[in-house]
């Protein structure tokens, strides 16, 4: 799009928006025309899809306003719909709007009107598919309210065609996606049509049989049927349909195993009405050499071409070794390999960085982005340093709007491909999927404004901006500590006012109540931070008078040693049990119950409206990391579990000075001592020793470091929580810690701890770029802390370097390399005795 159309569409939406707490009233005394009064025309043939513009336009309309507009001509304002080819059954009316769209690519269209003598609006489409997105912009840019719509008609008058050619998302019906598994076939034509009406052109499907559950509690019609009604829903709106299939077999050079799978692909693709292409992972799931998998994949088109004769192969070098990824770049250079595979696909677990494809690949073949919108944890563009608490409780697979990040993360990449079609696994990501084919369209349009024009229309004209503004700061609640974040209350205080005086439609509409439950669980989860952190405090106060307790002895002690007694009154068992009472009062009481009432309230609501199963037992979701924050919403986000279990243990010890020195050993165990240097590398308030890398523009983690969490938390209080956060590096990087200002006499101790996920690979550690500390070997695990000597060479000019690195040329997601804890300390060096 032109940079001076870009601005009159920007401007026209942020308009729209503007009117949405004024009256209809105010808002035609601003120049806006009241549009209930109108027909829409069509040319006196209309295509099938001609005839679905018109009815989608009629449609929304009524579902968001309640106003009847109807196909024909008895209204006061005309809209002609229609395309380039099909103008001229108009006669002479508005035909400059088809000059305009002569002259666009494809999927693009012309929007025209005019106020005086006989109001008309004219959208014609370059094509069918620029006719269905022309419709689009059009109810986008209309004041959508109960009973009334506005616009200003004006501001009618442009061209648009979009930036990049791909941009669409993949739709899992499926049991893991913890929503999409309950929709039903009406269901899926709105959500579908929703991302048309915003210019998306693509949407993914998943075939009956991947690396996920057979059945669903949820399923409404089996999933080959519901295959067969989505591609019928995207041939109904002109949207092309790829089909993501992983090629999951176990041996794909037996050649019975390709002939079995070439019958099975083509027995579920058979009945789709549309499938243009088909994508291949070449793992996650899947593990295949590119040699069995380019051979497999090249039967496999030229079978499925018999039933789709315009079918598109394109496959994905994911989770592919760097022996693999050297055959893959050979194999796909060869004449005969470019003469049937059709593109590359970037997705998530691939060794070589976007740019670095582009390099090596033959400029014959397009590249086809796979952003991972969905996942917040353990994913491509995972949160950084996203604060242990939240990783915990709201998970990986939570509410996830990400507005500005995912603005980042397109505008960077998206410039090395013809365009994208996102991993998605369910629908807390939407806000994502629509950033994502906004900007795609306009690159250049701010994000507020993007976002505006998302919420002005699917929440409506009054609540939309506020909504809006909403999104971005529940973005901005998830950045820095949040003990610290007072933006976290002042978000759900925002959405609470909104909620006061926001109609039923908006109190019911999913969207809304999706970005509310948010808000509630990112306020409720740092309330009882600050409590729990508070009790924390006050039970390591009452151990720390250990430090008053003294000891006498008396002459009644066992044999000829006279037992210890703790002085001044102080039992240690006594400081224990009231340590224990307060962590025990912490771990039950309820903190803001309203809230939580709230969010489980939140919950239920989305079961009913969008049959998201925000919880495993109660509402059938999959699984406790596949959406369902409600299982783990109060999960303890301190340290009290860890310290009930270590006191517990400690009460036991019957000598009197054993049981002092263990609580003291307890209360110091970050403690390195005078001289000595501690860092949790999870968190980032406390690790000034780790190096970071370069993080501009760093958005997977391939040169910087960032921090990892598991969830769900399957360790419990068996670790302290600075072990269930770790800085991790990818594939090859290095991870690096440096000190400055070292007794260059004194001996140092590394204990380290290696925690993470990813417990098979193996690590090495390396002091000042050459002196080895240990050689690859695999953590200890469950995690345990391990101490190593620091060679007095390696500090001799008073600094310190440490690199670690993980084992090279692996595949896989690229992780391995995740230290959670490191304590250098000074060798104390007892005086000999005389």
């Amino acid at each position: 799009m032109k940079r001076r159309t870009f601005l009159r569409v920007a401007t026209a939406a942020a308009a729209a928006s503007s009117i949405g707490n004024k009256s209809l009233l105010n808002a035609l005394e601003l120049g806006w025309t009241e549009m209930n009064d109108v027909s829409v025309l069509l040319p006196p043939s209309p295509t099938k899809r001609e005839r679905v513009a018109a009815e989608m336009l009629v449609d929304e309309i009524m579902k968001r306003c309640g106003v009847e507009w109807k196909i024909g001509s008895t209204g006061t304002i005309k809209i002609y719909l229609g395309t380039r080819s099909s103008w001229s059954g108009f006669g002479g009316r508005v035909v400059s709007v088809m000059g305009k769209a002569t002259r666009l690519p494809a999927e693009s269209f012309a929007i025209e009107s005019r106020s005086e003598g006989g109001s008309w609006i004219a959208v014609c489409g370059s094509d069918e598919r620029g006719l269905i997105f022309g419709v689009g912009k059009l109810l986008r840019m209309f004041n959508l309210q109960r009973r009334s719509i506005a616009t200003k008609l004006s501001s009618l008058n442009l061209t648009s065609s979009p930036h990049y050619a791909i941009r669409g998302h993949q739709l899992g019906y499926r049991p893991k996606t913890n929503a999409y598994d309950a929709w039903t076939v009406e269901m899926w034509d709105q959500y579908i049509r929703e991302l048309a009406i915003f210019g998306t052109n693509t949407i993914e499907l998943l075939p009956p049989i991947t690396d996920d559950l057979s059945d669903s509690p949820h399923f409404p019609i089996p999933p080959q049927k519901m295959m067969v009604e989505m591609s019928r829903i995207c041939d109904k709106y002109d949207l092309d349909v790829s089909v993501w299939y992983p090629a999951m077999a176990k041996d794909y050079s037996d050649q019975k195993t390709v002939e079995a799978e070439v019958r099975d692909w083509a027995a579920v693709l058979h009945d789709l009405p549309r499938v243009n292409v088909v994508f291949v992972p070449g793992g996650d799931p899947g593990h295949t050499p590119p040699k069995y998998m380019l051979a497999l994949l090249e039967k496999e088109k030229a079978n499925l071409r018999k039933t789709h004769p315009e079918l598109q192969m394109w496959m994905s070098p994911q989770s592919f070794n760097a022996a693999w990824m050297d055959e893959f770049y050979a194999m796909v250079k060869e004449p005969h390999t470019q003469v049937w595979l059709d593109g590359i696909v970037f997705g998530p677990q691939n060794r070589s960085s976007i740019a670095e494809l582009r390099k090596k690949l033959p400029e014959k073949y397009p590249i086809r982005f796979y952003p991972d919108i969905t996942h917040s944890i353990q994913s491509q563009y995972s949160m950084n340093n996203w604060d242990i608490a939240l990783a915990l409780t709201e998970g990986r697979e939570v509410v996830n709007p990400r507005p500005e990040a995912e603005a980042a993360i397109l505008r960077s990449e998206l410039k090395h491909t013809v365009g994208f079609v996102s991993y998605s696994e369910g629908c807390n990501d939407d806000v994502n999927k629509f950033v994502w084919s906004i900007l795609a369209w306009s690159p250049e349009m701010p994000v507020d404004i993007a976002l505006r024009d998302f919420g002005h229309y699917v929440i409506g004209a009054k609540e939309g901006s506020g909504y809006a503004q909403g999104l971005l700061d529940l973005e901005q609640n998830w950045n820095g500590p949040l003990a610290t974040n007072k933006l976290v209350d002042i978000t759900l205080q925002k959405f609470l006012n909104l909620e006061r005086n926001a109609s039923p439609f908006v109190l019911e509409n999913w969207r809304w109540q999706q970005a509310m439950f948010r808000a509630c669980c990112d306020a409720y989860v740092r309330q009882r931070l600050l409590f729990e952190t508070g009790e924390m405090t006050r039970a390591k106060s009452v151990l720390g008078r250990i430090e008053d307790v003294g000891f006498g002895s008396v002459p009644w002690g066992i044999g000829d040693a006279p037992a210890k007694t703790p002085a001044n009154g102080i039992d240690p068992q006594n400081l224990i049990d009231e340590a224990l009472d307060i962590l025990r009062r912490s771990a039950i009481t309820l903190v803001s119950p309203v809230l939580r009432t709230r969010i489980m309230e939140l919950g239920y609501a989305l079961l009913q409206s969008i049959h998201q199963q925000l919880a495993v037992e109660r509402y059938a979701a999959e699984a406790v990391d596949r959406g369902a924050p409600l299982d783990t919403i109060d999960h303890p986000v301190t340290d009290g579990p860890y310290f009930q279990k270590q006191l517990a243990t400690i009460a036991k010890i019957e000598d009197q000075e054993e049981k002092i020195m263990a609580i003291r050993t307890l209360l110091d165990r970050t403690n390195p001592g005078p001289g000595g240097f501690y860092d949790e590398l999870g968190n980032t308030e406390n690790r000034p020793h780790l190096v970071l890398g370069d993080t501009v523009g760093d958005f997977d983690f391939r040169r910087s470091v960032h921090v990892g969490t598991s969830y769900p938390d399957h360790y419990g209080a068996s670790i302290p929580m600075a072990w269930k956060h770790w800085a991790e590096t990818l594939y090859e990087a290095p991870l690096k810690m440096h000190y400055a200002g070292l007794d260059p006499d004194v001996e140092y101790t590394l204990q380290v701890v290696i925690s993470g996920d990813s417990r098979g690979v193996k690590t090495r550690l390396v002091a000042n770029e050459g002196i080895e500390i240990h050689p690859l070997q695999l953590r200890p695990w469950p995690p345990a802390s391990q101490t190593f000597s620091v060679p007095q060479a390696a500090t001799a000019n008073g600094e310190l370097w440490l690199t670690w690195t993980r084992e090279a040329g692996l595949g896989g997601n690229g992780r391995g390399c995740q230290v959670a804890e490191v304590m250098l300390k000074p060798v104390v060096k007892k005086e000999p005795t005389a």
